[in-house]
């Protein structure tokens, strides 16, 4: 059947996801929880978002889709197309997609749930994104203050819309 697929990002209010390569601020509660929500899963990313790790994250399949048919990196795992990129995860429960701006584009109308980190703020990098369109409902929300060095932000979990209708029964 396949992986279920979930975004995860954090976007700041004027849509900034990064700025020239990286994350235009810097908060560890996003970093600990993305690692919690993506720790043991295949991650699939773009390009991009693979160069601008500080390396190879612990304990996570990295799947980088690129148009670049002569790339590649240690540790890698190098896919050419969407369906590449599908079946590279075929056998796990879950994988997540986590960037850039692209990637998750094109995987959004696959993916059944969305795990964003609210940035309150603007940023104005120069890697945006769109807030998800009316496809996802919110389902969780956890508001957090700016602390020393980080602005305020919130977890937000969506859940596409018709998910909702798939599980239930008549």
């Amino acid at each position: 059947m396949g992986a279920a697929l979930f975004l995860i990002v954090a976007r700041a209010q004027d849509g900034t996801i990064g700025d020239k390569g990286k994350l235009a601020w810097h908060i560890p509660a996003d970093l600990k929880r993305f690692k919690a929500l993506t720790m043991g899963k295949p991650m699939i990313m773009g390009r991009k978002t693979f160069e601008s790790l500080p390396g190879l994250l612990p304990g996570r399949r990295h799947v980088v889709l690129t148009r670049d048919a002569a790339w590649s990196a240690p540790g890698a795992q190098v896919v050419h197309s969407l369906a590449e990129a599908l079946a590279s995860v075929a056998d796990e429960a879950e994988a997540a997609v986590i960037g850039g701006a692209e990637m998750l584009a094109l995987f959004a109308p696959l993916a059944r749930r969305f795990e964003l980190t609210e940035v309150h703020g603007a940023f104005g990098g120069d890697t945006t994104m769109p807030y998800p369109d009316a496809a996802w409902h919110e389902i969780a929300r956890s508001e957090h203050e700016a602390g020393p060095g980080h602005p305020a932000f919130a977890f937000v979990t969506l859940e596409r819309a018709d998910a909702q209708q798939e599980g239930s029964t008549p």
